[in-house]
């Protein structure tokens, strides 16, 4: 289920099809898109085959099953306890964000982020005609650290929105309990409304994950997004919700999906989900192993055999930022380069803003086998432009 690759090309997959066809290259390794490169859960797959055996794939609600096992995931995994009428269902994230920052602020209002950070959300922003106010985070050694004192002056610029992304995508930043209720503080300061993107929430490497969620009784302007597409490697089946515990808040949000056409889940969602959070604790438990190894491989390959790139350990997600500006090569040139001589494909720093230059990420979630060959096609890579 792990150790064996499985083609996913010429399936209209967005992570390998999309880059056929950018590049003309059959052969190109994927360390790109953030799903994983394994099969779902078995309980998954069956739950699937069962639903769709019955014949008639009509509208559908969210069931109350999915309902109580999201509550009971997030008391289990992120130690609170959210009511289950604060639970929205919301085909993605980025749908969610996309109607609050739509709904929640006005063409030219600020949104404050922190970068560099993952491109989805930061077009989210622009195609909507708000502005990105930024702070950017600093790197100290092999971490990344957030700027309070720039972050509290952001926030007092007239900001309307701070989107949180804990872990964070790219750097794997996990925030600890004091930076986040920190964020918390200030932002009720400022009257500032907060979108958490937790979605990664799942894969903790170091220390422990602490959730916005868990200071709602101190500010309950937050909208705290969760999902098991990333834990469960479902994305294709949209299936997210959002939990928020203001009443008031929680209205205009279910008003806004109705209002932009968002209203059933597709049929395939609640089979997917019951036995991803119901049945799938055993092959999350296994993934997550094999991610672990090929996290504990990469720290020393890219360290040890692709001097001088430097890995930036992060503490979450499966993914992982690793720094090759001391090559001295442009973007488009290292990009070039990956593709078409090393045939694998990362993505690049400038994506996620200026912040990320220098810097490239890669997905752990693939088939050792897979995994190790890419990281050696990136190893020819390097020692050639050494050369």
């Amino acid at each position: 289920m792990f150790q064996n690759p499985v083609e996913r090309r010429h399936t209209d997959c967005a992570k390998w099809d999309e880059l056929i066809e950018n590049t003309g290259e059959e052969d190109v390794l994927s360390l790109t898109v953030a799903d994983m490169d394994f099969r779902v859960a078995p309980e998954i797959t069956q739950a699937i085959i069962t639903a769709a055996n019955h014949g008639i794939y009509g509208y559908t609600n969210v069931s109350d099953r999915y309902m109580d096992l999201t509550k009971r995931w997030i008391q289990k995994h992120y130690n609170w306890t959210p009511e289950r009428e604060w639970i929205v269902y919301c085909p993605r994230i980025i749908n969610a964000l996309c109607q609050i920052i739509q709904n929640y602020t006005n063409a030219g209002d600020s949104i404050l982020i922190t970068t560099p950070l993952y491109d989805p959300i930061q077009s989210a922003i622009r195609l909507n005609d708000r502005e990105i106010v930024s702070t950017s985070l600093v790197r100290k050694a092999d971490r990344y650290e957030l700027d309070f004192e720039d972050f509290e002056k952001k926030l007092q610029s007239d900001v309307k929105v701070f989107i949180a992304v804990s872990p964070h995508n790219p750097t794997g930043r996990v925030w600890t309990e004091e930076e986040v209720q920190k964020m918390v503080r200030l932002c009720k300061e400022n009257d500032v409304l907060i979108v958490a993107d937790e979605i990664h929430a799942d894969f903790i490497w170091e220390g422990v994950f602490t959730s916005f969620g868990q200071f709602l009784d101190q500010y309950d302007q937050m909208i705290i997004g969760t999902s098991a597409s990333k834990t469960f490697n479902i994305p294709g089946i949209e299936a997210s919700s959002m939990v928020i515990k203001n009443q008031a808040l929680r209205e205009k949000f279910t008003h806004c999906l109705r209002s932009a056409g968002f209203h059933n889940p597709n049929y395939f969602c609640n089979p997917a989900v019951e036995a991803a959070y119901g049945e799938g604790e055993e092959w999350l438990a296994l993934a997550k192993q094999v991610i672990l190894e090929n996290r504990k491989f990469a720290l020393a390959f890219i360290d040890q055999e692709c001097a001088p790139c430097k890995t930036i350990p992060g503490e979450g997600t499966f993914l992982l930022w690793v720094d090759y500006s001391a090559l001295g090569i442009a973007e488009d040139v290292w990009n070039d380069t990956l593709l078409h001589q090393g045939k694998v494909a990362c993505s690049m720093g400038g994506n996620f803003g200026e912040e990320g230059r220098g810097f490239f990420r890669i997905n752990l979630a693939q088939p050792p086998v897979m995994f190790k060959e890419a990281l050696t096609r990136i190893k020819k890579c390097v020692e050639g432009t050494r050369k």
